[in-house]
């Protein structure tokens, strides 16, 4: 079995936009890795000294609020004390940065003294701002001179700070920019092993597309010389160059069994009307049964109809309406029995026949329908569920001492028209059923019926009618399980 992907039809413009897209892709993505890499770089390279930015916003900082603040001790300018209170913030804001924790690290260490000296000197500078405001002279004098100190110290270890992250961030900074330097050579050994893969997985993709071309080539020059005895690849692309070699090889094998192919077609020709010769039997055979059955059938029906009137004048009832079922079931095979009829005709003369042989099974018979009544119209050959039924009462529940039940159902299932007749009788084997569906039962076993025609009629007729071999189906759980035959006739599309 053919693997479903031989069959997929790729065209070599889609196939040469997929090699070509395959290959932007691995090119974009190592372009996009050595990208990310020397971007991530880059921005570890800028982070190295921003400590160092930090300290010196810090310093600036603290610079601005002690001259705000002697501006204002010296002016008392509202400018001052606004530009005091702002910077004390922003400040404040920059000192959250800073660690408070950490005390196993100098530079941490430095940190939080940093941090906690700046929050004394915030406080003493507040308290220098109110002395002023409140005119203390004294005060505000002292508080200066306190804060003025601590701006000292602050600075100094500011300054100290600043030295020890620089120096640790420039040896950082030459870790990074050596490992810069490395990426780039690593990028670029890279970007030349991607473009030899390239240029590989190029030949190698496009080698499917250029092979056959020169196959083909090179088959076409032999047959341009006289030689026919060419083989091509079993493996052919599925393009327009595969294509194309289908038709070149279908062309020489063309010139070469031309004989052969006639020769087939007179089989088939053959064979063609062989099937309609069998058909055309059965129909025969069926027709000169249901003949033998019904001889003189126009005597039959006056003697019927005679029948049927003496017993209404006589007022015997059920033996008027029995005898006119009974030439009711006549006069249809006698009318139908080579037509195309519906299966709303055909259930009618099932409930005739149910109703004529409950007669002589004093109503042991029961009968029941299930019916869709929408799918009545569909048409089948006519004489067909009347055997079935007639097999189920003889060979399924005849016999059998509980209720004798026989079903009939019509549905829809799978896209077609299920027919199906079962019984609770005695049953069939498997080996029975493969023998009936193969037509490998014995004539006497088979037409039995009253009228002649038995079920190996009835499922050839069916054949040759739906021309498929799945229109009839016999299934049986075991003995005394029941039977049931289930007629698919396909809808019409």
């Amino acid at each position: 079995m053919k693997n479903k992907r031989d069959h997929i039809f790729i065209s070599i413009q889609t196939k040469l936009l997929l090699i070509f897209l395959m290959i932007a892709l691995i090119i974009l993505g190592v372009n996009w890795y050595i990208y990310f890499n020397i971007n991530k770089m880059i921005t570890n390279i800028d982070m190295v000294y921003e400590s160092n930015a930090m300290l010196n916003e810090l310093q600036n900082g603290l610079t601005l609020i002690h001259r705000n603040m002697e501006r204002f001790l010296d002016t008392r300018d509202t400018d001052a004390i606004e530009g005091y209170l702002r910077n004390e913030q922003e400040y404040r804001n920059q000192l959250e940065n800073l660690n408070t924790v950490i005390l196993n690290d100098e530079t941490m260490i430095m940190e939080k003294n940093i941090y906690n000296m700046s929050q004394s000197y915030i406080e003493i500078t507040d308290k220098a701002i109110e002395a002023k405001r409140g005119r203390n002279i004294a005060k505000y004098k002292e508080y200066y001179n306190n804060a003025d100190e601590l701006y000292g110290y602050i600075n100094s270890y500011l300054y100290s700070l600043n030295n020890q992250q620089f120096q640790k961030n420039s040896e950082n900074y030459e870790i990074l920019f050596s490992a810069l330097k490395f990426s780039e050579t690593t990028n670029l050994l890279i970007l030349c092993m991607v473009s030899a893969l390239s240029g590989i997985l190029i030949i190698f993709l496009t080698r499917g597309i250029t092979n056959p071309l020169i196959e083909l080539a090179k088959a076409a020059d032999d047959v341009a010389k006289g030689t026919l005895d060419i083989r091509l690849s079993e493996r052919r692309p599925r393009d327009e160059v595969g294509i194309v070699t289908n038709a070149f090889d279908q062309m020489v094998k063309s010139l070469k069994n031309y004989i052969e192919q006639l020769k087939r077609s007179m089989e088939l020709e053959s064979t063609m009307k062989e099937r309609q010769l069998m058909m055309e039997t059965h129909l025969r055979d069926a027709k000169l049964n249901y003949l033998q059955a019904q001889i003189n059938p126009h005597f039959l029906f006056n003697t019927l109809n005679a029948g049927a009137q003496l017993a209404m004048m006589e007022g015997a009832d059920r033996t008027y309406q029995y005898v006119q079922n009974v030439a009711d079931f006549f006069r249809y095979n006698v009318k139908k029995n080579h037509d195309v009829v519906t299966l709303e005709e055909e259930i009618e003369l099932i409930d005739n026949y149910i109703y004529i042989i409950n007669v002589r099974f004093s109503g042991e018979i029961h009968f029941k329908k299930e019916i869709e009544k929408e799918l009545l119209h569909v048409q089948i050959p006519s004489m067909i569920l009347q055997p079935i039924v007639e097999n189920c009462i003889n060979h399924g529940v005849r016999d059998i001492s509980r209720e004798k039940l026989i079903v009939l159902s019509v549905h829809e299932e799978g896209g077609a028209i299920c027919v199906s007749i079962r019984d609770n009788g005695v049953g069939m084997s498997e080996e029975k059923i493969e023998k009936i569906m193969n037509r490998k039962l014995k004539e006497s076993d088979l037409d039995d019926a009253i009228n002649g025609v038995g079920l190996d009629n009835v499922i050839v007729r069916l054949r040759l009618f739906f021309e498929r071999e799945d229109v009839i189906d016999i299934t049986s759980a075991g003995t005394d399980m029941g039977t049931e035959v289930a007629i698919y006739i396909p809808l019409e599309g």
